[in-house]
């Protein structure tokens, strides 16, 4: 049975992630894995717990994730499994990743901050180091059917078969409106040039049998445009594939990605290449 994974701490932000992943797997006709990665806080980590204490906070934690799954597979109607680990996060979906290969992974996304933009937090992280397509959902989001997705996409550079693939497989589910967001190049000045008619008929060939359409906005900085796009178009979800750089270009290089990722009203799917 196809899967979402939903990571929560249990804070605020992540819980609301969580009834965003349960409402997908509801309208998808998936099970959700419920995961949770124990850890002991600073202050009773320094009074030396000992191996039994220790034992019985593990086990209370996954009673608690236990009875949230219970919870919400009755609020939803769906299959919930509970996946409490003792790990580091980032180990830890790697392992539920590897045993259940969800479809995507939920996880709640701060409000945009300078220390985020310059060093990310959690979920940016697990978007750069995880080959499996991460949902970042805002605190202000609720769950409901997308109905118009923004794909903005740097045309040039190319877009996979399986990202189209999967946009596609979005729309059919959701009965959405895809738009194809270009920056700065117009469809025409891309079909002046070779490489740009080629990616062109990538994207109509990946994307045929749903209703889609392109779209140009000008701007002197991507993220901007899209920020931009994303206001004013009434979208209900974006979709970015991150960028891959090598070590020297990744320690300049601030991931759009990322940065939109943080700053944004709607949930960002980001889909790896």
């Amino acid at each position: 049975m196809e899967t979402i994974l939903a990571a929560t701490d249990y804070s605020k932000l992540a819980e609301n992630a969580v009834h965003y992943a349960a409402g997908a797997a509801r309208m998808s006709g998936y099970r959700l894995i419920l995961l949770n990665d124990f850890s002991v806080s600073l202050h009773a980590g320094n009074t030396r717990l000992s191996a039994e204490t220790f034992e019985e906070l593990i086990d209370e934690n996954k009673l608690l994730l236990e009875s949230k799954a219970l919870l919400l597979s009755d609020q939803y109607g769906i299959e919930v499994i509970a996946e409490a680990t003792f790990s580091f996060i980032d180990h830890a979906i790697r392992e539920v990743v590897e045993r259940y290969q969800p479809k995507a992974i939920v996880m709640g996304m701060e409000e945009k901050s300078l220390e985020q933009e310059l060093l990310g937090n959690t979920t940016t992280f697990i978007i750069k180091k995880i080959q499996t397509p991460v949902l970042a959902v805002p605190a202000c989001a609720r769950f409901t059917v997308p109905k118009k997705v923004i794909f903005a996409c740097d045309v040039l550079n190319g877009v996979s078969e399986q990202v189209l693939a999967q946009i596609k497989n979005i729309a059919v589910i959701t009965k959405a409106e895809i738009e194809v967001l270009i920056i700065n190049e117009t469809v025409q000045e891309l079909k002046d040039l070779s490489a740009g008619t080629n990616a062109l008929n990538r994207i109509d060939e990946g994307l045929e049998g749903i209703d889609y359409y392109y779209k140009n906005v000008r701007s002197d900085s991507i993220i901007k445009g899209i920020a931009s796009e994303v206001k004013t178009s009434g979208a209900d979800l974006l979709i970015m594939v991150p960028e891959k750089h090598g070590f020297w270009g990744s320690v300049v290089h601030r991931s759009k990605t990322r940065i939109m990722a943080s700053g944004l009203h709607i949930p960002l799917l980001s889909i790896p290449i």
